[in-house]
């Protein structure tokens, strides 16, 4: 029989309850062998409910195993690249969440530690995996659109603080708000599609300005677990302005809460051939066919579970069977991007990259 990837899981919460548990557990090639969180009673609760072989509160223990092949970090931001760094240097192959670190220098110590190891980084990059963004990327690289020159990009919410008072709005924990929660998603997408132009510049804005309001009308407000009596010290709304060493440029916009008619999510591109928007979930391509304006919608087979997909390819990866889609040097792009957003916000000046 085929070896299986065995895998240690370290974070339990939310994100790993919705999106990372079932297609691990559903995986044909994958046995969960141990799993880590520092809520003692949550994690025996997900070792026994599942037989998991091994659970622990320090995820420096669930190194040690050598059997364990690959692990899946699941934790509060802040801890992403320490225990991303420490895997590699343990032999493991690492799959984390995003944002890949909460700074630069984090994300370029994981690449490096990647680098020497010789083992798979990857950090989850889910809508690369939608079917909108798979159709659209074979267009563009099939020469559909021409030259992609500028674009738009957007999570905005009208309300959806996660975990209010939590690590999500606690800046120490999670490096800031919707912007290096949601921009990462957005802005990845855009950057891939667009044939990952090297960013060079870039002009951003923050603003806070529901921190004190506990209105609520989105279920994504209760995504994280929230304090009472808690910190917020991060941004509700990010604007900002990228430019690329190919010319191109894109805009950008993520807010947790903002006075607008209804939550989107949205990658809007412009080529010289065409040009094309995803909008929560859907594709439509604007061209020009038999000399008239053309707006085309393809029939696609949504896919529900992105992040299974991606997780799949992890294993693929580790098999060696495919090319990974995301590399380390990518990453430490996204997370200077957003780094950049944020200097360039306090200092009301454009930052050079």
């Amino acid at each position: 029989m085929e070896h299986k990837i065995k895998l240690g899981i370290i974070g339990t919460g939310n994100i790993f309850k919705a999106a990372h548990l079932k297609p691990l557990l559903e995986h044909p090639e994958v046995e969960i062998a141990a799993v880590c969180d520092v809520n003692k009673e949550r994690v025996e609760e997900y070792a026994g409910h599942y037989k998991i072989p091994y659970a622990y509160t320090n995820y420096q223990d669930l190194l040690k195993h050598e059997e364990i092949d690959a692990i899946d970090i699941c934790t509060p931001n802040l801890f992403h690249s320490e225990i991303a760094i420490a895997g590699l240097k343990a032999g493991k192959h690492v799959f984390v969440e995003k944002p890949d670190a909460v700074n630069p220098e984090e994300a370029q110590k994981m690449a490096d530690a990647a680098k020497e190891s010789g083992k798979i980084l990857m950090a989850m990059r889910n809508n690369r995996f939608t079917a909108a963004s798979r159709y659209l990327k074979l267009f563009i690289d099939g020469g559909g659109m021409g030259e992609i020159y500028t674009g738009r990009c957007g999570w905005i919410r009208r309300r959806g603080i996660p975990g209010k008072g939590g690590w999500f709005t606690t800046k120490e924990l999670s490096g800031g708000g919707p912007l290096i929660d949601l921009g990462v998603h957005m802005i990845d997408l855009a950057v891939w599609l667009m044939g990952n132009p090297k960013p060079i510049a870039v002009t951003g804005a923050t603003y806070t300005k529901f921190a004190n309001n506990d209105m609520s009308d989105s279920i994504d407000s209760d995504f994280g677990e929230k304090k009472e009596d808690g910190m917020f010290d991060v941004e509700d709304l990010a604007t900002g302005f990228i430019r690329f060493d190919n010319g191109a440029t894109l805009q950008i916009e993520f807010s947790w809460a903002s006075n607008i008619e209804e939550g989107t999510n949205y990658v809007e591109l412009r080529g010289t051939k065409a040009g094309s928007r995803i909008q929560n979930g859907q594709l439509k391509i604007f061209t020009e066919t038999m000399g008239e304006l053309t707006d085309l919608v393809p029939v696609l087979k949504q896919n529900e579970a992105p992040h299974g997909e991606h997780l799949k390819h992890f294993i693929d990866v580790v098999k060696g069977r495919t090319a990974p889609i995301l590399t380390p040097e990518q990453g430490v792009d996204m997370i200077k991007i957003l780094s950049a957003l944020y200097q360039s916000a306090e200092s009301g000046k454009e930052v050079r990259m």
